[in-house]
């Protein structure tokens, strides 16, 4: 065999192997989220399908720093309970986390309003120290108390007088000292388009490298979404998140977002197929427990396979 002729070919085709090659997948995940606790349904841990070939993150919502008795009221940076406490207790938390050794459970800071009244969760700080102080101290008690390990950012409300730099210092320095004190292992930020988008690019331009996962809410699109409408607001979010993980998302109730009839599965499998999938979450349990969870087994189906 000539092989001095073999390395010749070689060194002439050897530029058109990655076109000849399939993509690779080696940024895939096979991370699913799923909030729970926000809707009072009385779902559990345990009524929630978990493959134990993934990678699963329930997600507390909500902690608020308002509050708890009405007329609800900010407490700038005093967080306090929200979610389904009857339910999903901390010996709830330390059992599922017992049973299923993939399972981690986060909190969810915010959301939309407080108690799912007419009161919208404001971001609406005294100054930026006094909040990080009382946030830092009020959740650091919280995450110790139900065993958690990360923290996800979901605010969607901003007072006037707080403007997106104050929410980036003041979210960037309670990601960063929760982490230096070794009160969670992992943050994601759960972000929208405008207003939120001006908001959240913010935090991501000062704070990213403390930043893991990001929750882009694409259930806030209509659910006349087509795949590849889905498909250009994933690259969209990807290019404002630029080196993040953005994961999808589906809206289990179908009421909004690429519903899974209309291709929220094919759209996940295109950008697996390119290495784009970062991971699945759901929005969510609680919805989710009267059709039995076939979403949530779908979409670890996928991210297993």
């Amino acid at each position: 065999m000539d092989f001095s002729k073999l390395f010749s070919y070689f060194l002439l085709f050897a530029p058109l192997l990655p076109l000849l090659l399939p993509m690779s997948t080696a940024e895939n995940s096979n991370l699913f989220r799923e909030y729970i606790g926000a809707q009072d349904k009385g779902v559990k841990f345990t009524d929630v399908p978990i493959n134990p070939n993934v990678q699963f993150h329930f997600i507390l919502a909500f902690a608020i720093d308002y509050t708890t008795s009405t007329p609800y009221s900010p407490t700038n940076g005093q967080f306090n309970v929200f979610w389904d406490t009857v339910n999903l207790t901390p010996s709830a938390v330390a059992s599922i986390k017992q049973s299923h050794s993939n399972v981690k459970v986060a909190v969810s800071l915010a959301g939309y309003s407080v108690a799912g009244s007419t009161t919208p969760a404001t971001f609406l700080p005294t100054s930026i120290d006094s909040w990080v102080d009382n946030a830092v101290s009020s959740l650091t008690s919280i995450i110790r108390q139900y065993h958690l390990d990360g923290i996800d950012i979901d605010y969607e409300n901003f007072d006037s007088s707080a403007d997106a730099d104050t929410f980036a210092e003041c979210i960037g320095r309670l990601i960063t000292t929760l982490k230096n004190n070794g009160v969670i292992q992992f943050a994601s930020i759960a972000p929208y388009v405008e207003p939120l988008r001006t908001y959240y690019k913010a935090l991501w331009a000062k704070y990213s490298n403390v930043i893991d996962y990001v929750n882009f809410q694409f259930y806030g699109y209509p659910n006349s979404t087509t795949v590849s409408q889905f498909l250009g607001y994933y690259d969209t979010a990807s290019s404002d998140y630029e080196g993040g993980k953005v994961l999808t998302s589906l809206m289990s109730d179908g009421t909004s977002g690429l519903t899974a009839e209309n291709g929220f599965f094919d759209a996940c499998k295109t950008l697996q197929d390119q290495g784009r999938l970062f991971g699945i979450f759901i929005w969510s349990a609680d919805s989710s427990k009267a059709e039995g969870f076939p979403y949530e087994e779908e979409a670890q189906a996928l991210l297993a396979g």
